[in-house]
């Protein structure tokens, strides 16, 4: 693979290269860690690349990757800078032959998304979104069980995820984290609610298997000089007439990556929650609340196939994202063989997932700022590649 973004003083690049380097199946070949030249050949020297696969424009980095023999040249793009750079990059990838791997949000707007779905199309390339939450093995297992009909109809869903880091003006302190998540030039026109609002909304459909299709939003920015919402509060109405409620917040003091999942049926219920992901709890009615554990032999295929340790040792985020990086992997490997991608290659957030995140994204502002109680989601028809698991 090849990186556009993700170097020195970058949180999320480091993630993604321990994440694809997990299962031993993905090498970092080659990146533009940085516009900055200097510091894109530190970086690339850091992590042990030739220098003259260490470039400081990602076009440059298409037009000559391309020009390499096969057998040498990157196979696939990973996409980690600020919102604002996602789609311009995605699309000299995907038009240099390239299949991509983007860090969410896909674009910085809906219409750069809607194209973006045109172009890969197009091209007939692969392309995924890290929604790394989707990965743990009891996420695995709570889309396997709902689907099976084991808690009945869905009824309920709530889903939280709180933060505190910036309760307080950390962008008037030079953190750069914070700095441009906070930019509408560079992370678009919500700053929780895209940031972390629509990881909540993405693990919601994945999960219970529905579409969001109303919601009545409230977004507030409570630190004074932010022009982008640092807290949210949204009702959902879903496609089969479920309700649910999803909160986001980035001020509340003293909360980590809490983010927390409860789906209810007519028949039973189950919660989650990403501080403690190796448990998953069933509730039923008639009978005692069931406690299952990532590992154990009582789980189903998808679970055990993204499980790789034994019980009792915990498996965290890095792990999640990983299974990520192997599903894009053995797509990339079932296009290049001619093969159909498996089941478990396929469960990857794709080019779908990337426009009804955008989608969400933007209807959360709009909401916001209408008299109108309920919002309808626009109707996103899939495309062709999109129904072939890409």
């Amino acid at each position: 693979m090849g990186m556009v973004g993700g170097g020195e003083g970058a949180f999320i690049g480091a993630v993604h290269r321990m994440a694809a380097a997990i299962d031993g199946e993905i090498e970092l070949v080659c990146g533009a860690f940085s516009a900055d030249e200097s510091r894109s050949q530190r970086s690339g020297a850091a992590l042990h690349l030739a220098a003259d696969r260490v470039y400081s424009d990602y076009a440059d980095m298409m037009r000559l990757e391309a020009a390499l023999p096969a057998s040498q040249r990157m196979q696939f793009v990973v996409i980690v800078t600020p919102n604002h750079l996602h789609f311009p990059i995605a699309e000299a990838a995907l038009e240099s032959g390239f299949h991509v791997l983007s860090d969410k949000p896909a674009t910085l707007d809906l219409q750069q998304a809607l194209r973006l779905q045109e172009i890969v199309k197009e091209t007939g390339l692969l392309y995924g979104l890290t929604h790394p939450y989707t990965g743990y093995p009891l996420i695995k297992e709570a889309r396997a069980r709902i689907a099976a009909g084991e808690l009945g109809v869905i009824r309920k869903v709530t889903v939280e995820y709180t933060q505190g880091w910036l309760a307080y003006a950390e962008e008037a302190q030079g953190n750069k984290q914070a700095t441009w998540r906070l930019d509408p030039q560079q992370a678009g026109i919500s700053g929780c609610m895209g940031d972390i609002g629509v990881h909540a909304a993405n693990l919601v459909e994945y999960v219970s298997g529905l579409k969001i299709a109303q919601v009545c939003s409230d977004l507030t920015s409570f630190v004074a000089g932010r022009q982008l919402d640092d807290d949210g509060a949204m009702l959902l109405r879903f496609d089969n007439g479920a309700r649910g409620t999803l909160a986001a917040s980035q001020v509340s003091v003293g909360e980590e990556n809490a983010l927390r999942l409860r789906v209810y049926g007519n028949k039973g219920g189950l919660e989650w929650e990403h501080l403690q992901p190796n448990t998953l709890w069933l509730k039923w009615s008639d009978r005692p609340t069931e406690m299952l554990r990532t590992g154990a032999d009582y789980l189903g295929v998808a679970a055990a196939a993204n499980t790789r340790v034994p019980m009792g040792h915990p498996e965290g985020y890095l792990e999640a994202f990983a299974n990520l990086y192997l599903a894009f992997a053995e797509q990339v490997r079932a296009r290049q063989q001619g093969l159909e991608a498996s089941e478990r290659a396929a469960d990857c957030p794709g080019i779908e997932e990337a426009v009804r995140g955008m989608a969400f994204i933007e209807l959360a502002v709009a909401a916001s700022a209408s008299e109108i109680k309920w919002h309808d989601m626009p109707e996103l028809q899939p495309t062709a590649t999109e129904t072939d698991h890409v």
